[in-house]
């Protein structure tokens, strides 16, 4: 995926997920099914996850391949790494359950800050993509909790990816439109 195909990726899996959010009542932003995110976890999660790219995106390059090295393969494209997470995801249940439980729960009085907070480290990671080189994007790598090192190419294909997934787990949750 080129660099453009990537934030349009971006832009495309945001906006399903915040019309999807504009058609809900309010008041499922802070429940849940049992044992499962409320709706305001579930935005709190990416939230936090694209910050911390973003974060990880500004230090210096020099910096990211003294700790975490340079890749040694060929960039896996979107489907695989859409594919490969969720072979990960299966096989780590147990793990990810425990993860999970530690998501504090935001209250509707954070719905419309939080929602901002979205969309700004949305578009700041999109932006960010478009400044990074190609060569930086696919020989730099991050390490990813449950998949381990990916380029920088592949951790932000996978963020569209990762915002995806969550819609559909909303969407199957508390159905298309309420």
């Amino acid at each position: 995926m080129t660099k453009d195909d990537i934030t349009d990726l971006l832009e495309e899996k945001h906006n399903v997920l915040f019309k999807w959010i504009e058609k809900q009542p309010k008041e499922i932003w802070e429940k849940g099914p049992e044992g499962k995110w409320t709706t305001g976890q579930q935005i709190q999660h990416l939230v936090n996850s694209i910050q911390l790219l973003n974060n990880a995106l500004s230090y210096p390059k020099f910096l990211l391949k003294y700790k975490f090295g340079t890749c040694n393969r060929e960039t896996r494209n979107y489907k695989s790494v859409a594919e490969n997470y969720q072979k990960k995801l299966i096989e780590n249940q147990d793990r990810a359950r425990v993860f999970n439980q530690k998501l504090k729960k935001p209250t509707l009085k954070e719905r419309e800050s939080l929602l901002t907070k979205l969309q700004i480290q949305s578009k700041k990671l999109q932006y960010k993509t478009k400044k990074i080189s190609d060569k930086n994007l696919d020989s730099l790598v991050i390490p990813h909790p449950l998949m381990g090192k990916m380029t920088i190419r592949e951790i932000i294909m996978w963020t569209g990816h990762h915002t995806e997934h969550h819609t559909e787990t909303l969407t199957m949750t508390y159905g298309e439109d309420l």
